[in-house]
């Protein structure tokens, strides 16, 4: 009897131990942030380049690239040109052709004397071949995990990388929300073949985005990486403001969602969002019904029936009837899986990136976002986002309120989650 209670106790303990671990123990910003200016405002850009850290920087010309069909051949072209350095943060990392190509081109780049970095994080490269690992190691290349896991580390089970960051020479830089694996090849024709976003950086922000990868390549390696071959001049390459900012656990800030809550405040036209998994939490589900309230337009598209995180759909799901009543317009993509995370504000402001509209990516997870405020770059995602919406259908409020009876069940259970969704 004594046994049995001392090993009840044991788990108790335990099992409580690691929930206490799942928690962010930060606080988060409560109170609304109230619509003081717009997006057009000087003190908008300013306010953003203060709070989130980096500065905005002119000079950067951005390239949008649109599923794996044009984004894998971009970043292996610009890896395969790499004189100098490579830095190369993903959370996804898996088996299969894709991951095969990028190992290839990375070990005979180290091997030709490039300087190759390589951070995956230790939960998203779970399935990676562990043969890849073993050519990158021998090839030279330094290799790290972000975050593994031991009997001694819990309290990091949760915090994992989701940024997705590829520098080249410290000239060059991608971004966005794809991940190395087959999942992502092709155009989003089939659906075997997600539909995913990513975004090339050339210019003075570049700078930026090699900080954002040095951040947790120091806090894994403690490795300062330095020097022109890091850190060369750049010039200006195009007519863009842009900035690239980090956000991570543990930050009272939670800069990514500040980053959020502030576009969609200063928003005064319209709000276009991509939205790969969309759960976002109380504030933020205010702050665009008092966007609506100003007479904003708000358009989400989302995952549709391809979703690959059911639990996550449900929670989303849970959280739409105060939007749909606001009349916030939810579109469903239907061709495939849908992984993008953009979000367009008043046809100038564009936010890309790792980051999901989740609480995850507000609090637990460490994301990086490329903001650019440019009129035209904004226009060329708009129409993005119209062929999107016409391959996607409205979620309308009569149909929403009429689901079955096990579908609201499904979402009332995944809504206790969405903290760790």
């Amino acid at each position: 009897m004594w046994l049995t209670i001392l090993i009840t106790v044991f788990v108790t303990v335990l099992v409580t131990i690691f929930v206490l671990n799942l928690r962010a123990s930060e606080k988060h910003i409560r109170y609304a942030i109230t619509h003081e200016f717009s997006v057009t405002d000087p003190l908008f850009l300013r306010s953003m380049g203060q709070l989130l850290g980096p500065g905005i920087l002119p000079g950067n010309r951005i390239k949008a690239l649109h599923n794996g069909e044009q984004i894998f051949p971009a970043m292996l072209d610009a890896i395969h040109g790499a004189k100098k350095s490579i830095t190369f943060e993903t959370y996804i990392y898996w088996s299969g052709a894709i991951g095969k190509k990028f190992a290839d081109a990375l070990c005979e780049r180290s091997r030709a004397g490039v300087k190759v970095h390589v951070m995956l994080d230790w939960v998203g490269c779970g399935k990676i071949d562990a043969r890849f690992l073993e050519a990158m190691k021998e090839a030279g290349i330094e290799l790290e995990r972000y975050h593994p896991v031991h009997w001694h580390t819990l309290t990091r089970i949760n915090n994992r990388t989701h940024r997705k960051l590829l520098v080249v020479d410290g000239h060059i830089g991608f971004t966005g929300g794809v991940g190395i694996a087959d999942h992502w090849e092709g155009h989003a024709d089939s659906e075997d073949h997600w539909r995913d976003s990513h975004f090339q950086i050339e210019g003075p922000a570049v700078a930026q985005m090699q900080a954002a990868f040095s951040d947790n390549w120091i806090k894994t390696r403690a490795q300062l990486l330095l020097g022109l071959d890091y850190f060369p001049e750049l010039k200006p390459m195009g007519d863009s403001l842009a900035q690239v900012f980090k956000s991570s656990r543990g930050e009272g800030s939670e800069s990514v969602r500040l980053m959020y809550l502030l576009s969609i405040s200063s928003a005064v036209k319209s709000i276009r969002l991509q939205a790969a998994y969309f759960v976002p939490d109380e504030l933020t589900i205010q702050t665009l019904i008092h966007a609506r309230r100003r007479g904003v337009k708000i358009e989400i598209i989302v995952p549709g029936h391809h979703m690959d995180e059911q639990v996550v759909q449900h929670a989303s799901r849970s959280l739409w009837n105060e939007l749909l009543d606001a009349g916030v317009e939810i579109y469903e993509y239907q061709p495939t899986m849908y992984h993008c995370k953009v979000i367009i504000v008043d046809d100038v402001w564009t936010s890309v990136g790792s980051t999901n509209f989740d609480d995850r990516s507000f609090r637990l997870n460490d994301e990086a976002n490329l903001n650019i405020y440019d009129a035209v770059f904004a226009a060329e995602q708009a129409k993005v986002f119209e062929q999107d919406k016409n391959q996607s259908r409205l979620m309308t409020r009569a149909e929403f309120k009429n689901r079955s009876a096990f579908g609201k069940l499904c979402e009332e259970l995944a809504a206790t989650l969405r903290r760790q969704l």
